[in-house]
């Protein structure tokens, strides 16, 4: 049985990763941080499973003493301050935990001798870090990160290999493009759209605002790639790969998939923040609201994940029409609706997680 510590656990994507990791047999311990309420909602269903210690990756001191203390066998550093937008407006504290925080795990990591050489480190990359380069990206695109977050997150990057190459270290970079779910944060546009949806149809709430409708995004399902970041741990040589589904779709059509997925067709009419969606005729029910613009607009970000496929055998399983439906399904669920179902029948290859 493995110790692994996992930043970020109390995220999307590192409480389906401490589920992961509990189903394969291991001793989990994570970093939360102290605040004056709880937020540990995503994991309260485990939480007497796992080994919660308090922490902030901008304390490089408390950093050094828990690695030293919990001498754990894996590192996954799922941590982030991970909103673009939000990036611009709190640079500083992006760059201190995004960068400096990953630099203060590498470097607790490489100064204890009995772990420089033992402990794996996996770094969760991101896409932003290619902004405006051409689609499809992959390992070998040029990397011109245009936001405090992408470009915090590409010093993260280039720290790891740096510390791979130079200390022999075990360190690997997951370069993930967009990834939902149920569990998704409500400030990011998958969960504002679906959540929306299901509130809507109770009359809880009558417009729903977005930003730029034609970002296109490679999205795919966060428990799916939280099985190929714990595969990627499992190679005999550390590496960096791209982690997408190689297809993408803009805001505007995942909004269509979504309100289709529920009987409500919406019709676009307009053009840039005079863009309006209608329901039931000539309804308004979408605005685009430029207060969720951003100063660097990234247009497009799709995966090229022909080295991931080849390296770990992987082939997409869930797509952006199956993902609409299973945020959808989840957020209807919440809401004490009836779920359209479709959802139910694509779970079998997750029976490790609650998904909600």
């Amino acid at each position: 049985m493995d110790k692994i510590l996992v930043t970020g656990i109390t995220g999307q994507d590192g409480s389906y990763l401490a589920e992961y990791l509990l189903s394969k047999g291991h001793e989990v311990h994570g970093i939360i941080r102290r605040s004056s309420t709880f937020n540990t909602e995503r994991i309260n269903h485990i939480f007497d499973r796992l080994h919660l210690h308090y922490g902030d990756l901008t304390d490089g001191g408390n950093i050094t003493s828990l690695v030293n203390n919990i001498m754990p066998d894996a590192i996954y550093n799922l941590s982030a301050q991970s909103h673009v937008k939000v990036s611009y407006e709190i640079p500083e504290y992006t760059c201190n935990v995004t960068g400096l925080g990953t630099l203060r795990i590498l470097e607790a990591v490489r100064q204890n001798k009995e772990l420089v050489h033992k402990t794996k480190i996996f770094q969760a990359s991101s896409s932003e870090m290619f902004g405006w380069a051409l689609p499809p990206q992959n390992e070998d695109t040029l990397m011109q990160p245009n936001s405090p977050y992408a470009i915090a997150k590409l010093f993260s990057y280039n720290m790891c290999r740096a510390y791979r190459e130079g200390y022999g270290m075990y360190i690997c970079n997951g370069i993930t493009f967009n990834h939902e779910s149920p569990r998704r944060g409500l400030t990011f546009v998958t969960r504002k759209i679906t959540k929306f949806i299901a509130d809507y149809l109770l009359g809880k709430t009558k417009i729903l605002r977005l930003g730029n409708l034609d970002a296109k995004r490679d999205w795919g399902f966060a428990p799916e790639y939280i099985k190929l970041m714990y595969s990627m741990m499992s190679l005999h040589k550390p590496t960096d790969l791209v982690i997408g589904t190689g297809e993408a779709v803009s805001v505007r059509e995942f909004v269509k998939l979504a309100f289709d997925y529920v009987g409500l067709p919406i019709r676009f009419e307009g053009e840039g923040i005079n863009e309006r969606g209608y329901v039931y005729g000539n309804k308004i029910v979408l605005v685009v609201d430029p207060v969720y613009y951003r100063p660097n607009e990234v247009s497009w970000l799709c995966a090229d994940n022909t080295k991931i496929k080849g390296t770990l055998n992987w082939e997409p399983e869930i797509g952006v029409s199956d993902l609409v439906k299973i945020m959808i399904d989840a957020d209807l669920q919440r809401n004490g609706l009836s779920t359209i179902g479709e959802s139910s029948k694509l779970f079998k290859n997750f029976s490790w997680s609650t998904m909600l």
